[in-house]
């Protein structure tokens, strides 16, 4: 039988007396222990998470603490890296993890905006669902397979068709004839680039398409109705609407871009030489060093200058994200005012 409440109750007493209801007992001392529990459990889970950070930069500064003291700063600048020698600079390292993201990134997100582009505003209803599919079954090819592809078959017709024209193309011209040379053998920079562009769109162009179908359908077709364009109601309507989730999109493949290993080895040419700034020069990257020589580095200053750029490579990565938590807080406190 329902409650019924005196004529003359309060709503203090109301809600009192709803929350007793059915049991007979407040709900909060029904099972203060489940309550307490789950505060105990999430409370733990999040000082874990804080925990294993602190641990991890506390094992690389430790780790790397010989290269540290026998560099300092100058190790970001120093381009010779000698096993034998026993000498180590990693600048040709973050100069190949740096150039090989940029690519990717200029590739992927023009790429992805398309593919977002045409599933929310262009593709017919039979197209849409299949072709979105297919764009998020790239992002579980392994990264392996990506670098076996684009070692055995990319490489070769990049080397065949894209560079060999333009060394010939741009021969004797100042600045793109150095942009363009170097061995036409398909691996190096470019090759590095434009892999990490394949596997990263998949991850760009989901959160481009999810965030452009939360735009408001009244918007789209009021502007459609005053006589917009497609382009038109993305670029002034779609966009403004959902730029920090596009934002956040573009950081979440460059994160991925500058964390690669497998790929990046099998095609950037893994040189640990910086002999001019062409984009088809075999080169390396912080990841493919450690790839290739963590595990047979002796115990000292290679391994520590290794656990060093491992270093580097997290706070590069750090400051990514840093950076676009700045600029997605901005473009929310532009949206607020």
């Amino acid at each position: 039988m329902a409650a019924t409440l005196p004529a003359d109750s309060s709503p203090t007493a109301a809600k009192n007396m709803i929350k007793t209801s059915g049991s007979g007992q407040p709900r909060s001392a029904r099972k203060p222990w489940a309550d307490t529990l789950f505060a105990l459990l999430a409370r733990a889970s999040a000082l874990l998470t804080l925990a294993l950070l602190i641990g991890i930069i506390v094992s690389l500064i430790d780790g790397a603490m010989p290269a540290i003291r026998e560099y300092g700063l100058s190790f970001l600048w120093r381009s010779e890296w000698d096993p034998v020698q026993d000498q180590y600079g990693g600048l040709v390292m973050i100069y190949g993890t740096l150039m090989t993201s940029i690519i990717a990134l200029l590739i992927a997100v023009p790429v992805s905006f398309g593919i977002a582009l045409f599933l929310t505003e262009l593709s017919p209803a039979w197209l849409k669902r299949p072709l979105g599919i297919a764009v998020e079954l790239l992002a579980a090819v392994p990264s392996i397979v990506y670098g076996m592809w684009g070692l055995m078959v990319f490489g070769p017709l990049l080397s065949e068709h894209v560079q060999m024209p333009l060394q010939g193309l741009f021969q004797g011209v100042p600045v793109l004839g150095e942009l363009f040379s170097g061995p036409p053998v398909g691996i190096g920079l470019m090759s590095a680039g434009i892999i990490l562009a394949i596997m990263i769109i998949p991850f760009i162009a989901s959160v481009m398409r999810d965030v452009f179908e939360v735009t408001p359908p009244m918007l789209k077709e009021s502007a459609y109705g005053l006589g917009s364009t497609t382009w038109e109601v993305v670029w002034k309507v779609v966009l403004p609407y959902t730029k920090t989730g596009v934002v956040g999109g573009v950081m979440l493949g460059l994160g991925r871009a500058l964390g690669e290993t497998m790929a990046v080895t099998f095609v950037i040419g893994n040189m640990n030489q910086l002999n001019s700034l062409s984009l088809f020069e075999a080169a390396n990257s912080i990841t493919s060093a450690l790839a290739n020589e963590f595990a047979e580095a002796n115990e000292g200053l290679h391994q520590a200058s290794l656990i060093y750029l491992g270093l580097v490579l997290f706070f590069i990565t750090f400051v990514v994200l840093s950076f676009s938590k700045v600029l997605l807080a901005q473009l929310k406190k532009n949206e607020g005012r």
